[in-house]
C-alpha cells in the first residue's frame, strides 16, 4: 500500500525511509519528495542526473570551500 506521502510531516517521511530502506521504489519517492521540500538556498543537483558526476561535484565541493575561506 502506498501512503500519500507529500502529506506526511518531515519526521514521518524520515521514519518512512528508514523503514522502507531496502525497497527502492518507496525509498526513491519518499526521499524525492523530502529533498522538494528544501529551500533553493540549499538546492544541489543530485549526482546521478549530471553528465560528469565527478568533475562537477568536485566543482561544487571547491567553490563551497572558497566560500568558506
Amino acid at each position: 500500500m502506498m501512503q500519500n506521502l507529500s502529506q506526511m510531516s518531515n519526521t514521518e517521511l524520515k521514519r518512512y525511509l528508514s523503514e522502507h530502506r531496502n525497497e527502492e521504489e518507496a525509498f526513491r519517492a519518499a526521499l524525492q519528495v523530502l529533498m522538494s521540500r528544501c529551500g533553493s538556498a540549499t538546492q544541489h543537483p543530485y549526482p546521478f542526473d549530471l553528465d560528469n558526476p565527478e568533475r562537477e561535484v568536485e566543482a561544487l565541493l571547491k567553490e563551497k570551500l572558497n566560500r568558506t575561506e
